[in-house]
């Protein structure tokens, strides 16, 4: 029985979570089961999660099967991003400058900001009436 090696990353952004499962494969991308051309409808969102792989030259090396919920589509493209390059960084770490100097191993920190009693949003206020 052969042994299959998975190498294993969380993302995050916004509230969207991913859990990234990389195996050598031959670059297919699946999404919650369906492929990442059926998941991301926008080609901006399709380079934003497959930006890692592009950046390592490992695009056509891997398989990535990915579990994502929460959040909107542009979290979750950013949350598959950081999990494909925590990923990388499991199978190799010399991929780590290359990672880096893109950006793509730091965890976008801004979130919603909430809602404020007595207001209808975060900084938006209800008209003043001096009178």
């Amino acid at each position: 029985m052969s042994q299959v090696t998975e190498y294993l990353g969380t993302g995050r952004r916004k509230c969207a979570v991913a859990r990234v499962r990389l195996a050598p494969g031959a670059g297919k991308i699946t999404i919650n089961g369906r492929p990442i051309e059926g998941y991301f409808l926008v080609d901006t969102q399709r380079m934003w999660a497959t930006h890692a792989l592009k950046v390592t030259d490992t695009a056509a090396k891997f398989d990535a099967r990915v579990n994502v919920n929460g959040g909107g589509p542009n979290g979750q493209a950013g949350a598959v991003r950081l999990g494909i390059a925590r990923a990388l960084l499991r199978v190799d770490l010399n991929y780590r400058p290359a990672l880096k100097a893109e950006g793509l191993l730091t965890r976008d920190s801004r979130v919603r900001e909430r809602k404020k009693y007595g207001q209808p949003g975060a900084r938006k206020r209800f008209q003043f009436s001096k009178r």
